[in-house]
Protein backbone atom coordinates (compact mmCIF):
# COMPACT_ATOMS: atom_id res chain seq x y z
CA UNK A 1 0.00 0.00 0.00
CA UNK A 2 2.45 2.36 -1.32
CA UNK A 3 0.75 5.33 -2.70
CA UNK A 4 -2.02 5.54 0.40
CA UNK A 5 0.97 5.94 2.32
CA UNK A 6 2.46 8.51 -0.16
CA UNK A 7 -0.70 10.07 -0.20
CA UNK A 8 -1.01 10.24 3.87
CA UNK A 9 2.92 11.92 3.80
CA UNK A 10 2.16 14.59 1.14
CA UNK A 11 -1.50 15.54 3.46
CA UNK A 12 0.91 15.82 6.97
CA UNK A 13 3.40 18.08 5.18
CA UNK A 14 0.64 20.26 3.54
CA UNK A 15 -1.28 20.23 7.40
CA UNK A 16 1.72 20.65 9.74
CA UNK A 17 4.62 21.06 7.91
CA UNK A 18 3.72 24.47 5.21
CA UNK A 19 4.33 26.79 8.04
CA UNK A 20 4.39 30.30 6.33
CA UNK A 21 5.64 32.47 9.20
CA UNK A 22 5.50 36.88 7.97
CA UNK A 23 7.18 38.02 10.68
CA UNK A 24 6.59 41.10 12.94
CA UNK A 25 7.55 44.32 10.79
CA UNK A 26 11.35 45.22 11.87
CA UNK A 27 13.77 47.61 11.27
CA UNK A 28 16.90 46.31 9.53
CA UNK A 29 20.47 47.52 10.70
CA UNK A 30 24.30 47.18 8.79
CA UNK A 31 24.72 44.12 11.53
CA UNK A 32 21.35 42.56 11.96
CA UNK A 33 18.44 42.54 8.50
CA UNK A 34 15.30 41.98 9.25
CA UNK A 35 13.42 38.65 8.65
CA UNK A 36 10.67 39.35 6.26
CA UNK A 37 9.15 35.73 5.62
CA UNK A 38 10.10 32.20 6.69
CA UNK A 39 8.76 28.64 5.43
CA UNK A 40 9.50 25.60 5.82
CA UNK A 41 8.12 23.47 2.35
CA UNK A 42 8.66 19.49 1.20
CA UNK A 43 12.46 20.37 0.48
CA UNK A 44 13.75 23.12 2.03
CA UNK A 45 13.66 25.81 5.25
CA UNK A 46 13.22 28.72 3.56
CA UNK A 47 13.68 32.62 4.74
CA UNK A 48 13.56 35.72 3.43
CA UNK A 49 15.37 39.02 5.20
CA UNK A 50 15.89 42.57 4.23
CA UNK A 51 18.94 44.00 4.92
CA UNK A 52 19.82 47.52 5.67
CA UNK A 53 20.00 48.60 1.86
CA UNK A 54 16.63 47.56 1.09
CA UNK A 55 17.92 44.62 -0.41
CA UNK A 56 16.30 41.16 0.09
CA UNK A 57 18.16 38.05 0.49
CA UNK A 58 16.97 34.60 0.15
CA UNK A 59 18.37 31.94 2.15
CA UNK A 60 17.70 27.71 2.17
CA UNK A 61 19.13 25.81 5.24
CA UNK A 62 17.56 24.85 8.84
CA UNK A 63 18.78 26.12 12.37
CA UNK A 64 21.93 27.67 12.20
CA UNK A 65 23.02 26.47 8.51
CA UNK A 66 21.80 28.92 6.56
CA UNK A 67 23.15 29.48 2.85
CA UNK A 68 22.13 32.63 0.70
CA UNK A 69 20.86 31.37 -2.18
CA UNK A 70 20.05 34.95 -3.79
CA UNK A 71 19.95 38.44 -2.82
CA UNK A 72 17.37 40.80 -4.71
CA UNK A 73 17.17 44.38 -5.35
CA UNK A 74 13.09 44.74 -5.01
CA UNK A 75 13.56 48.30 -6.77
CA UNK A 76 16.25 47.56 -9.42
CA UNK A 77 14.55 44.32 -11.46
CA UNK A 78 18.33 44.26 -13.32
CA UNK A 79 20.66 44.57 -10.80
CA UNK A 80 22.74 41.73 -9.93
CA UNK A 81 24.02 41.68 -6.68
CA UNK A 82 25.70 38.61 -6.31
CA UNK A 83 28.69 38.27 -8.45
CA UNK A 84 28.82 34.48 -10.11
CA UNK A 85 25.01 35.94 -11.60
CA UNK A 86 26.94 38.03 -14.02
CA UNK A 87 28.76 35.29 -14.99
CA UNK A 88 26.21 33.45 -15.55
CA UNK A 89 24.50 35.78 -18.06
CA UNK A 90 28.53 35.94 -19.69
CA UNK A 91 28.42 32.65 -20.60
CA UNK A 92 24.49 32.81 -21.75
CA UNK A 93 24.67 35.83 -23.65
CA UNK A 94 28.04 35.69 -25.88
CA UNK A 95 28.78 32.00 -26.06
CA UNK A 96 25.49 30.80 -28.04
CA UNK A 97 24.96 30.96 -31.50
CA UNK A 98 21.73 32.55 -31.36
CA UNK A 99 19.60 33.99 -28.62
CA UNK A 100 15.70 32.64 -29.54
CA UNK A 101 15.40 29.62 -26.56
CA UNK A 102 16.65 29.11 -22.91
CA UNK A 103 15.81 27.37 -19.87
CA UNK A 104 16.76 27.21 -16.43
CA UNK A 105 16.84 24.33 -13.63
CA UNK A 106 16.98 26.26 -10.31
CA UNK A 107 15.13 29.16 -10.36
CA UNK A 108 16.21 30.56 -6.71
CA UNK A 109 15.24 34.30 -6.57
CA UNK A 110 15.52 34.43 -9.86
CA UNK A 111 18.14 36.93 -10.82
CA UNK A 112 19.82 34.74 -13.68
CA UNK A 113 16.58 33.64 -14.98
CA UNK A 114 15.01 37.41 -15.20
CA UNK A 115 17.96 39.48 -16.03
CA UNK A 116 17.79 37.32 -19.40
CA UNK A 117 14.44 37.70 -19.81
CA UNK A 118 14.11 41.17 -19.38
CA UNK A 119 17.19 42.17 -21.55
CA UNK A 120 16.43 39.92 -24.32
CA UNK A 121 13.00 40.17 -24.93
CA UNK A 122 12.64 38.28 -27.81
CA UNK A 123 14.05 35.13 -25.80
CA UNK A 124 11.53 32.71 -25.10
CA UNK A 125 12.48 31.80 -21.70
CA UNK A 126 11.64 28.71 -19.20
CA UNK A 127 12.63 28.45 -15.58
CA UNK A 128 12.25 24.72 -14.24
CA UNK A 129 11.86 24.57 -10.05
CA UNK A 130 11.29 21.93 -8.00
CA UNK A 131 10.30 23.77 -5.08
CA UNK A 132 6.44 25.32 -5.28
CA UNK A 133 7.18 27.19 -2.27
CA UNK A 134 10.40 28.71 -4.18
CA UNK A 135 7.92 29.64 -7.30
CA UNK A 136 5.82 31.33 -5.00
CA UNK A 137 8.25 33.45 -2.66
CA UNK A 138 9.64 34.77 -6.46
CA UNK A 139 5.98 35.40 -6.81
CA UNK A 140 5.03 37.57 -3.89
CA UNK A 141 8.47 39.09 -3.34
CA UNK A 142 10.78 39.07 -6.35
CA UNK A 143 7.90 40.02 -8.73
CA UNK A 144 9.37 36.83 -11.06
CA UNK A 145 5.58 35.23 -12.24
CA UNK A 146 4.82 34.22 -15.34
CA UNK A 147 4.48 36.45 -18.16
CA UNK A 148 4.64 36.96 -22.56
CA UNK A 149 8.06 35.09 -23.28
CA UNK A 150 8.59 33.48 -19.52
CA UNK A 151 7.10 30.38 -18.38
CA UNK A 152 7.69 28.51 -15.03
CA UNK A 153 7.43 24.75 -14.53
CA UNK A 154 6.82 23.26 -11.22
CA UNK A 155 9.09 19.72 -11.45
CA UNK A 156 12.33 18.06 -11.04
CA UNK A 157 14.90 19.68 -13.64
CA UNK A 158 15.97 16.48 -15.40
CA UNK A 159 12.48 14.70 -15.28
CA UNK A 160 11.41 17.84 -17.29
CA UNK A 161 14.35 17.71 -19.64
CA UNK A 162 13.38 13.87 -20.33
CA UNK A 163 9.52 14.90 -20.90
CA UNK A 164 10.53 17.44 -23.53
CA UNK A 165 11.29 17.75 -27.27
CA UNK A 166 12.25 21.16 -27.49
CA UNK A 167 15.74 22.38 -27.65
CA UNK A 168 17.47 25.16 -26.69
CA UNK A 169 19.76 27.73 -27.11
CA UNK A 170 21.31 28.05 -23.69
CA UNK A 171 20.41 26.05 -20.69
CA UNK A 172 21.85 26.78 -17.38
CA UNK A 173 21.95 25.04 -14.22
CA UNK A 174 21.68 26.19 -11.13
CA UNK A 175 20.14 23.84 -8.40
CA UNK A 176 21.61 23.83 -5.10
CA UNK A 177 20.71 23.08 -1.95
CA UNK A 178 22.95 24.99 0.55
CA UNK A 179 26.33 23.67 -0.81
CA UNK A 180 25.34 20.98 -3.18
CA UNK A 181 23.99 19.60 -6.33
CA UNK A 182 21.30 16.99 -6.12
CA UNK A 183 23.65 14.02 -7.19
CA UNK A 184 21.20 13.64 -10.48
CA UNK A 185 21.36 16.68 -11.50
CA UNK A 186 25.77 15.92 -11.81
CA UNK A 187 26.40 12.73 -13.51
CA UNK A 188 27.26 12.12 -17.24
CA UNK A 189 23.81 10.16 -18.03
CA UNK A 190 22.53 14.39 -16.78
CA UNK A 191 24.85 16.32 -18.89
CA UNK A 192 24.43 14.09 -22.05
CA UNK A 193 20.54 14.74 -21.54
CA UNK A 194 21.16 18.53 -21.64
CA UNK A 195 23.42 18.33 -24.59
CA UNK A 196 21.06 15.77 -26.14
CA UNK A 197 18.70 19.33 -25.74
CA UNK A 198 20.81 22.12 -27.14
CA UNK A 199 20.89 23.72 -30.68
CA UNK A 200 23.49 23.58 -33.07
CA UNK A 201 26.38 26.31 -31.29
CA UNK A 202 24.05 25.78 -28.11
CA UNK A 203 25.46 26.39 -24.60
CA UNK A 204 25.09 24.60 -21.14
CA UNK A 205 25.77 26.81 -18.35
CA UNK A 206 26.37 25.73 -14.83
CA UNK A 207 27.22 27.28 -11.11
CA UNK A 208 29.90 24.75 -9.21
CA UNK A 209 30.38 25.33 -5.66
CA UNK A 210 34.53 25.10 -6.12
CA UNK A 211 35.30 24.51 -2.41
CA UNK A 212 33.65 21.27 -2.32
CA UNK A 213 35.30 17.78 -2.94
CA UNK A 214 32.53 17.73 -5.56
CA UNK A 215 34.64 20.25 -7.79
CA UNK A 216 37.14 18.05 -8.96
CA UNK A 217 34.38 15.79 -10.20
CA UNK A 218 31.99 18.16 -11.72
CA UNK A 219 34.50 19.15 -13.82
CA UNK A 220 35.33 15.98 -15.32
CA UNK A 221 31.53 14.70 -15.25
CA UNK A 222 31.03 17.78 -17.55
CA UNK A 223 33.63 17.07 -20.09
CA UNK A 224 32.50 13.59 -20.55
CA UNK A 225 29.48 15.19 -22.13
CA UNK A 226 30.83 18.68 -23.57
CA UNK A 227 34.27 18.89 -25.72
CA UNK A 228 34.76 21.89 -24.94
CA UNK A 229 34.58 24.43 -21.60
CA UNK A 230 35.13 27.61 -20.54
CA UNK A 231 35.58 28.98 -16.71
CA UNK A 232 34.71 32.47 -15.28
CA UNK A 233 35.30 33.17 -12.29
CA UNK A 234 32.21 34.11 -9.98
CA UNK A 235 33.94 35.97 -5.96
CA UNK A 236 33.39 32.09 -4.59
CA UNK A 237 31.61 30.10 -7.04
CA UNK A 238 32.96 29.40 -10.95
CA UNK A 239 30.66 29.34 -13.75
CA UNK A 240 31.34 26.27 -16.09
CA UNK A 241 30.48 27.04 -19.87
CA UNK A 242 30.42 24.22 -21.92
CA UNK A 243 29.54 23.42 -25.78
CA UNK A 244 30.28 20.78 -28.46
CA UNK A 245 30.97 21.46 -32.10
CA UNK A 246 33.30 23.96 -33.46
CA UNK A 247 35.49 25.61 -30.73
CA UNK A 248 34.51 29.45 -30.31
CA UNK A 249 37.63 31.53 -30.87
CA UNK A 250 38.37 34.99 -29.41
CA UNK A 251 37.39 37.11 -32.34
CA UNK A 252 34.37 35.68 -33.02
CA UNK A 253 33.60 35.97 -29.40
CA UNK A 254 34.31 39.81 -29.06
CA UNK A 255 32.85 40.20 -32.25
CA UNK A 256 29.75 38.59 -30.45
CA UNK A 257 29.61 40.16 -27.40
CA UNK A 258 30.55 43.33 -28.60
CA UNK A 259 27.59 42.89 -31.36
CA UNK A 260 25.08 42.06 -28.96
CA UNK A 261 26.11 44.82 -25.92
CA UNK A 262 24.88 47.58 -29.14
CA UNK A 263 21.82 45.55 -29.65
CA UNK A 264 20.65 45.08 -26.40
CA UNK A 265 22.44 48.04 -24.47
CA UNK A 266 22.90 45.24 -21.56
CA UNK A 267 23.26 46.39 -17.73
CA UNK A 268 26.16 44.79 -17.60
CA UNK A 269 28.57 44.97 -20.69
CA UNK A 270 29.12 41.82 -22.21
CA UNK A 271 32.49 42.07 -23.71
CA UNK A 272 34.00 43.49 -20.12
CA UNK A 273 32.55 40.36 -18.61
CA UNK A 274 34.25 37.96 -20.99
CA UNK A 275 37.63 39.31 -18.99
CA UNK A 276 36.56 36.92 -16.05
CA UNK A 277 36.97 33.76 -17.87
CA UNK A 278 40.48 31.78 -16.09
CA UNK A 279 41.61 28.59 -15.66
CA UNK A 280 41.37 26.90 -12.30
CA UNK A 281 43.68 24.09 -10.72
CA UNK A 282 41.28 20.77 -10.74
CA UNK A 283 42.98 17.33 -10.82
CA UNK A 284 42.64 15.87 -14.42
CA UNK A 285 42.70 12.19 -13.16
CA UNK A 286 39.59 12.48 -11.83
CA UNK A 287 36.57 10.08 -12.78
CA UNK A 288 33.34 11.51 -14.23
CA UNK A 289 30.35 10.72 -11.94
CA UNK A 290 27.97 8.49 -13.73
CA UNK A 291 24.33 7.87 -12.38
CA UNK A 292 25.50 4.05 -10.93
CA UNK A 293 28.68 5.45 -9.91
CA UNK A 294 28.17 7.16 -6.34
CA UNK A 295 30.72 7.37 -4.15
CA UNK A 296 29.69 6.59 -0.54
CA UNK A 297 31.89 9.92 0.99
CA UNK A 298 29.48 11.94 -1.16
CA UNK A 299 26.26 10.64 -0.80
CA UNK A 300 27.08 10.09 3.30
CA UNK A 301 27.72 14.18 2.59
CA UNK A 302 24.74 14.97 0.58
CA UNK A 303 22.25 12.68 3.02
CA UNK A 304 23.43 14.74 6.16
CA UNK A 305 23.18 18.10 4.59
CA UNK A 306 20.10 17.21 3.52
CA UNK A 307 18.05 16.10 6.78
CA UNK A 308 16.33 19.08 8.65
CA UNK A 309 17.70 19.44 12.38
CA UNK A 310 14.06 18.69 14.80
CA UNK A 311 12.37 21.55 15.58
Amino acid sequence: MVLPVAVAAVIVWFVFGHRPVTAPAEVPTADRPALVTEVESLYNDISIYKQADGKLKLLFGAKRLHYIESIVNPDDQLELPVAYTRSMIAGALAYPASLDDAMIIGLGGGRTAWYLHKSVPDLSFTAVELDPEVIRLGAAYFNVKPEPNFTIANEDGRVWLTKTDKTFDVILIDAYRGPFVPFHLLTSEFYKLVAAHLKPGGVAVQNVEPTTMLFDSAVATIQSAFAHTVFLQGEGNIVIVAYNGPEKDEASLQKIATERQVKYNFRYDLPTLLDRRFSPPWNTATRPLTDDFAPVEYLKAIERHNEKEPS
